[in-house]
């Protein structure tokens, strides 16, 4: 299934230099850098300045960013703001475009300081134009010496920060950053949308982001990008329809958790009664505890059963392993059965950590011909693809790609910025949830959730990118219900989530849902 026509599309920093490279061979090549420079100067002047003469610091560095920081400079100070310019390279060296957009700021009056003075700092606004996208040319060379002493010192004003393009020291293509980063109010990134922008530190450092594409678009006959945004606009595309007036619970689909051993009932349970919540119209439990609860009390609408009563369910439309499964011989036993069977699946937690220990097991869920979705945090990421944490979390785009190319599965790797990958390579970047989520839990909610809306018929891609961001989006709600990010609890997504997406469907269908 290809759903990307409806999303924004994510260009990795090869690609831009191509759109780049391909608008430059027009007859009438645009002015790119003029077009940035002024584009993040309206940018600025529209959503930060509350007046005129404002005192605005601008950090150039030695590429074409600072280019771009020039040219921004150039524009604010026409408008009527102080402008001081720092810049600590070799004029002469600079490229060409760059070198113009230097002499046309000494042209129109402004001036240059070589390190940012010691007196007055109460400046309102900082623009960041040390290195955007030119860093990832030299990701080995972490920021340091009088850059890094910049960085430092305007991350620690407290005024709004602007990048331009990607805030200085964060790699575009992987989030990571490189010594040290500026961490941005807002980023007025140029052309495209960078991976690095929306993933590992991406959201950290980049507060609000604003596309400023300068008419420039991907030529038809370059390769199309593989990846794009998950954000609400694209979300309300995948969404279900309003249920029909003649329905009944077998319309929605029947769901099973194996899960639940000893001491980590928990985490079956928290995935059978998201499962529910979001819409599935059974939902079985299957508990490996010796002393498993006959009935869950706090949720008896779970149907719970011994585990390998599982398998023989009838009209089972999706099966979720993993969530508090333990990895004893039983686990491993039930596992090995679940991967046998024709229901689509859902893979979290042990499921993953046992896959990874065993390769008959990784060879049987690469051969499936029905739909597997694996749920792994960097960590059982690692796992899977032998390697260690700080790797993948190095190049999560990447190592997403990796896992759903070596197991045939569609993948969401967790984290800030959550990445889902599709078996033939699709890619979306999730911009919704907070730190909030960094609680046990919450990854037993969400398989509940993906569980809940495959049962009830989605595409798997539908399924998982709706369940991803809706999960996400979910915690966003609590944080603001809450004005905070500490306490939240991985059931409290749950009534969040079924309150979101009943809105979300209703909008979406324009019919008012009355009481």
């Amino acid at each position: 299934m290809t759903i990307m026509p409806a999303a924004a599309p994510i260009f990795f920093t090869t690609q831009i230099r191509d759109i780049e490279q391909q608008a430059l061979k027009l007859p009438n090549p645009p002015p790119l850098m003029e077009k940035a420079g002024l584009a993040a100067a309206q940018v600025i002047r529209d959503q930060l300045l509350k007046r005129s003469n404002q005192a605005i610091l601008v950090l150039a560095g030695p590429g074409n960013n600072g280019g771009d920081a020039f040219v921004v400079a150039r524009y604010l100070k026409e408008w009527g703001n102080a402008v001081t310019v720092i810049f600590a390279g070799d004029r002469n060296c600079v490229p060409i475009d760059a070198k113009q957009a230097l002499q046309a700021w000494l042209d129109c009056g402004g001036d240059i300081h070589h390190d940012i003075p010691d007196g007055d700092r109460s400046w309102n606004i900082a623009v960041d134009g040390l290195f955007g996208i030119g860093l990832d040319q030299s990701r080995n060379r972490p920021i340091e010496g009088q850059y890094r002493n910049w960085i430092e010192i305007v991350n620690r004003m407290a005024i709004p920060i602007v990048a331009l393009d990607i805030p200085s020291g964060l790699g575009s293509d992987d989030g990571c950053i490189y010594g040290i980063a500026i961490r941005a109010t807002l980023t007025v990134t140029f052309i495209g949308r960078k991976p690095g922008l929306y993933t590992n530190f991406g959201p950290e450092c980049c507060g609000t982001v604003v596309l400023c594409d300068l008419g420039v678009h991907l030529p038809p006959e370059q390769p199309q990008p593989q990846a794009w945004l998950l954000n609400y606009a694209f979300v309300t595309s995948l969404l279900p329809p309003p249920r029909p007036a003649n329905s009944h619970k077998g319309s929605f689909g029947n769901v099973a958790i194996l899960g639940g051993s000893t001491g980590m009932t928990g985490a079956a349970l928290l995935a059978g009664r998201a499962a529910l919540h979001l819409g599935a119209g059974r939902v079985y439990a299957g508990l490996l505890a010796e002393n498993a609860p006959a009935v869950d009390f706090s949720q008896p609408e779970l149907m719970l059963r011994p585990p390998s009563a599982l398998m023989e369910l009838e009209s089972l439309n999706c099966l979720i392993a993993g969530p508090g499964l333990g990895q004893s011989a039983q686990a491993l036993a039930l596992l090995e059965a679940v991967l046998g069977s024709p229901h689509p699946l859902v893979l979290d937690a042990d499921a993953l950590n046992l896959i990874a220990q065993h390769s008959n097991l990784a060879e049987k869920l690469n051969q499936r011909t029905a739909v597997s979705i694996l749920t792994p945090h960097p960590a059982e990421a690692a796992r899977l693809l032998n390697t260690d944490s700080i790797l993948v979390q190095s190049n999560r785009m990447h190592a997403a790609l990796q896992i759903a190319h070596k197991f045939n599965s569609y993948v969401v790797l967790k984290g800030a910025g959550s990445i889902c990958c599709f078996p033939d390579g699709e890619r979306y970047l999730n911009t919704s949830g907070n730190p909030a989520l960094s609680t046990a839990g919450t990854g037993d909610v969400l398989a509940g959730i993906i569980g809940a809306l495959l049962a009830q018929g989605l595409h798997p891609g539908q399924a998982l990118l709706l369940a991803v961001h809706l999960h996400g989006a979910a915690a966003d709600r609590w944080v603001c219900h809450h004005q905070g990010k500490l306490g939240m609890v991985a059931s409290e997504i749950i009534t969040e989530a079924r309150l979101l997406l009943n809105e979300w469907v209703y909008q979406r269908a324009s019919q008012p849902f009355n009481c």
